[in-house]
């Protein structure tokens, strides 16, 4: 048996047939059509599975559900996508206009939920029973895994994982409030300090890795002159990992998973990110020096993830 994984993003849907045992047998996508209405958007997903299915030449009767990963707010209960920032959905019954289309069962969860998920069930995660997944990218993306299932919380909406304040009065953050987690570990925050800091130390290495364009900062160029010895890209790195590491201790004196996940474009950093961090975060966790540690890995599957993850709503 087999389930469809969708991942509804705002430049492309992804589409992924996906074993039971979480291997993503075949992939496919196309791009979102943003002049589309939200019931139009949900026609052009249904009838784009059946058409995927039938040139996968997967028979339906094998086809056992179908997982929508979504942007935003949603009920899996009633199948509503409640609310999308960047698409019109808006109270949009996602089950209902599917099942004009076909009769297999239709769930849905929030992208970074499922995400989380897939790397639960069968990626970094696999066989722990409870696990948290950060993703460090434009914001800070995130889920809470607990004995093999998304925790959403009685409204749906839990595990928003960016919105916890690490600094009273900090930098604004996207949703209004200030010094936000994601306003200093996400790779916009990163891409933002150094450019501060380029301005500030015209002869950092940063200006030159940039050819003294801003607009060709990216959260790896503060790396990069850390490894060349510049010693601001180096204050840079110390200070993200510092910030990164006070949220993560926040997370284990709060749920003590057994693996902490990181994804997103900052995690290509690998050990040199995660094994200062984990020296950092075991220091001040508590428990830590007695108790089992909370394991932080890197997330391994990528941009998979949400496609396996949506497959395994069911």
């Amino acid at each position: 048996m087999y389930s469809i994984g969708i991942d509804l993003g705002g430049t492309n849907v992804a589409f992924g047939l996906v074993s039971e045992d979480g291997k993503l047998v075949r992939k496919e996508s196309v791009a979102t059509d943003r002049n589309a209405t939200a019931e139009g958007l949900t026609e052009i997903m249904a009838k784009k599975t059946l058409e995927f299915i039938d040139e996968w030449k997967v028979p339906r009767k094998e086809i056992r559900s179908i997982g929508i990963g979504c942007p935003g707010a949603c009920d899996n209960e009633s199948g509503i996508l409640i609310l999308t920032v960047n698409l019109p959905f808006r109270y949009t019954n996602i089950r209902e206009i599917f099942a004009r289309f076909t009769d297999i069962p239709v769930y849905l969860g929030n992208d970074a939920n499922c995400a989380a998920l897939g790397e639960a069930l069968f990626g970094g995660g696999k066989g722990a029973q409870t696990c948290l997944a950060i993703t460090l990218g434009t914001g800070v993306g995130g889920g809470i895994i607990i004995d093999g299932k998304i925790y959403t919380g009685f409204n749906g909406v839990a595990g928003e994982l960016g919105h916890m304040v690490v600094r009273k009065g900090g930098i604004k953050c996207g949703c209004g409030r200030r010094g936000c987690f994601e306003a200093y570990a996400s790779a916009t925050a990163v891409i933002r300090e150094t450019k501060i800091a380029a301005k500030k130390h015209p002869e950092s290495l940063i200006n030159e890795l940039c050819g003294g364009d801003m607009d060709k900062i990216n959260a790896k160029t503060a790396f990069d002159a850390m490894r060349a010895g510049d010693k601001t890209g180096t204050a840079l790195v110390k200070r993200y990992r510092k910030d990164l590491a006070e949220g993560i201790i926040n997370y284990i004196n709060i749920f003590q998973p057994e693996v902490i996940l990181i994804g997103g474009g900052i995690s290509k950093e690998g050990e040199g990110l995660l094994k200062p961090l984990r020296k950092y975060v075991y220091k001040f966790s508590y428990g830590a020096k007695m108790l089992p540690r909370t394991r932080i890995e890197k997330a391994v599957l990528g941009n998979d993830a949400g496609i396996i993850g949506a497959a395994m709503l069911s």
